[in-house]
């Protein structure tokens, strides 16, 4: 049995009641890591650069083994950029190679660039067109129920190609779920943490972050995912929420580091 742990925090009251966002996170643990998992969780909702929650809601749900699926981790690529208009323009280029419409990719930027205040999911966009699919507001749809499989091989992986902050660490495993999702062309993210300027575009060819895609002390940010024409919402949406799923760093990858193979 594995547990589901999944936390939101929010200062100002529950997220429903108008609270603001502070920090959000996802684990599917073993049952010998659950409580330490949990503590984890709730220190980070109070000592988040956004501020301290006054509102956090900490869900743990069992999950059958036989349930979960397996998908692998993205390779991963940097690209330095001098600022957030060249970061922009280099993302919307990614986009464009993994299939999304120029107009689309456009759009799609603007709709980052424009929000008020940030999502707590991600919008779902079509990937022709870049108009809005989903009708979650504010709350955008969560991706749900996923881990790395091997945690200590995925950060050896991680750390030999010089990643070691939070920040990548979880969100290459959240996009690597959404690249196996039946429908997704690409997303775009960037954090609403303030320190953090990076942001990425993640294809099913790879993960590639961007230095700067929005502004230093900016707490807004949030996340697209274009989605192909005629693509069943419904069965796109159930996947990235409930779907329980471990990702695999790359068999030669955990070898390189192992003393036996």
């Amino acid at each position: 049995m594995l547990y589901s742990v999944r936390m939101r925090a929010a200062q100002g009251g529950a997220h429903a009641k108008g609270g603001k966002h502070i920090s959000g996170a996802e684990r599917l643990v073993s049952r010998e890591v659950l409580t330490a998992t949990v503590t984890t969780m709730l220190e980070r909702a109070l000592s988040h650069s956004r501020g301290a929650a006054d509102f956090t809601n900490l869900t743990v749900e069992a999950v059958p083994v036989k349930a979960v699926q397996e998908t692998a981790c993205l390779p991963v690529t940097s690209v330095d950029v001098t600022d957030v208009t060249a970061g922009r323009a280099v993302a919307q280029a990614e986009l464009i190679k993994a299939g999304v419409a120029p107009g689309a990719a456009v759009v799609g930027i603007e709709a980052l660039a424009g929000l008020a205040g940030s999502l707590r999911g991600a919008m779902l966009a079509d990937a022709r067109t870049g108009a809005r699919l989903d009708a979650s507001g504010e709350r955008g749809i969560r991706v749900s129920r996923m881990d790395i499989a091997d945690e200590q091989a995925y950060l050896r992986w991680l750390n030999s190609q010089g990643y070691s902050n939070i920040h990548i660490q979880e969100a290459i495993v959240l996009a690597s779920k959404v690249m196996s999702a039946p429908g997704v062309v690409a997303e775009l993210c960037w954090s609403d943490d303030p320190e953090y300027t990076a942001g990425y575009v993640a294809t099913p060819a790879g993960y590639t972050r961007f230095t700067h895609l929005k502004p230093y002390g900016s707490d807004i940010g949030g996340r697209i995912f274009f989605v192909k024409e005629n693509t069943d919402l419904d069965q796109l949406v159930a996947y990235l929420k409930y779907q329980p799923v471990l990702i695999k760093v790359p068999a030669e990858e955990v070898c390189a580091d192992a003393i036996s193979c």
